[in-house]
């Protein structure tokens, strides 16, 4: 499950990121968090594999939640470590232009 959700998180944000207008919101950064954590539970994956064989596929009702909710904290620390880069560099220089205001 952490596999399938982070995949789907990785091809969503490279999508978005392959149709950009331009480039100030830097998503490479994102899709580069998401590949890489989506290789690593591809590895997880087949490593687990080859130790249960035909009972990997049928995996616990909670093991497959906590799973679920391994994938979705996986996602949510992606977009946390990105937003904080985003707000460190400010690229548009909105948050400067706020605390200018201030």
């Amino acid at each position: 499950m952490t596999l399938l959700i982070t995949v789907f998180a990785a091809v969503f944000v490279t999508v978005k990121w392959y149709n950009r207008k331009d480039d100030s919101m830097k998503l490479g950064i994102l899709c580069f968090l998401y590949w890489g954590a989506s290789i690593m539970w591809l590895v997880d994956a087949i490593f687990e594999y080859a130790e249960l064989r035909a009972d990997y596929f049928a995996p616990a009702a909670a093991d497959m939640l906590n799973d679920a909710f391994l994938g979705l904290s996986a996602v949510a620390l992606g977009l946390v470590i990105w937003l904080v880069r985003l707000l460190i560099t400010d690229p548009k220089g909105s948050v400067r232009r706020a605390l200018k205001q201030s």
